[in-house]
């Protein structure tokens, strides 16, 4: 039987969690499927662990045991003066079933729930402008390189 390419929210397993809530394998699993995003396919030498994970709310997108999606929330006035996602992530061999789609309706729906702020900032990789506006977000500002990759600041209001 064939998948379809639009898989609804419900189609993982959504969890909104603290840092001290992981587990040590669901921490290792996560740390390993960004640096292998991250580090080995994007080509992109930089500390992954930069220290606000502790600081953050993290949302996980779980088939079974396995992390297929993540990203990680924080509020405003952490490190921006509006609340962020950062980190945005879905395991390579899952992205056919358009779970980053799922991932940021998750996300949106944690930060309104956690945070009550309707306002986010996020540092987008320009190939996914669209990708981000399609969840309400413009960009703002102009073009910048982050760790040797092309990024624009965006916003949803």
């Amino acid at each position: 039987m064939m998948m379809k390419a639009n898989i609804e929210t419900s189609a993982l397993d959504w969890r909104v969690i603290e840092f001290k809530e992981f587990t040590l394998d669901e921490l290792y699993d996560l740390l390993q499927l960004r640096s292998q995003i991250f580090v080995v396919e994007q080509d992109c030498v930089y500390l992954d662990q930069d220290g606000k994970d502790r600081k953050a709310l993290h949302v996980l997108g779980f088939k079974g045991k396995k992390i297929c999606a993540y990203a990680r929330l924080f509020d405003k006035g952490d490190y921006f003066d509006t609340c962020s996602i950062g980190r945005v992530i879905v395991a390579e061999d899952e992205r056919r079933y358009n779970y980053g789609h799922a991932l940021m309706t998750e996300c949106i729906k944690a930060i309104k729930a956690h945070y009550r702020e309707d306002r986010i900032k996020i540092s987008a990789q320009k190939y996914l402008k669209k990708f981000y506006e399609s969840h309400g977000f413009v960009q703002k500002g102009e073009e910048y390189l982050e760790d040797g990759i092309p990024h624009i600041g965006m916003i949803k209001t």
